[in-house]
């Protein structure tokens, strides 16, 4: 019986593993006209290039260039979370966006948001860039 336990212990870790969580991503963007977007998704890479390239179905970034991803942050696997922070980023000023993007960690004390480091969102706008070469 003890045997049957451990097979059916190890199945079920086995099959949890397998599970995929997705991550979303919530984030700002700066904007050619200096003005900030906010926008989430599960895929910052792609999203970015759809909007650097004005592809897709964001009409403010075809109209107004991002320059950069001012700030981003990962949401760990519930896109109602992750919506629910956009909408909040949305109904602040500009002053407080800028304070959120000057000190990220301000933004949620939420285990399931991480802030993201500079360094990484460099990587997702160097990639970008490479693509628009491409």
């Amino acid at each position: 019986m003890k045997t049957k336990t451990k097979i059916n212990k190890a199945l079920l870790i086995d099959n949890m593993q397998k599970i995929n969580i997705r991550n979303y991503w919530v984030y700002i963007l700066l904007c050619e006209n200096k003005n900030y977007y906010t926008g989430y998704t599960n895929d910052l890479k792609k999203r970015y290039r759809s909007h650097v390239l004005k592809i897709g179905k964001c009409k403010y970034t075809r109209s107004f260039k991002p320059i950069t991803i001012a700030q981003c942050w990962k949401i760990k696997g519930d896109k109602s979370f992750a919506m629910k922070i956009e909408r909040y980023i949305k109904t602040l000023s500009r002053e407080d966006k800028q304070k959120i993007i000057l000190r990220p960690s301000s933004l949620s004390s939420d285990s399931r948001v991480e802030t993201i480091s500079k360094r990484q969102r460099l990587i997702y706008i160097s990639l970008t860039e490479k693509d628009k070469l491409s």
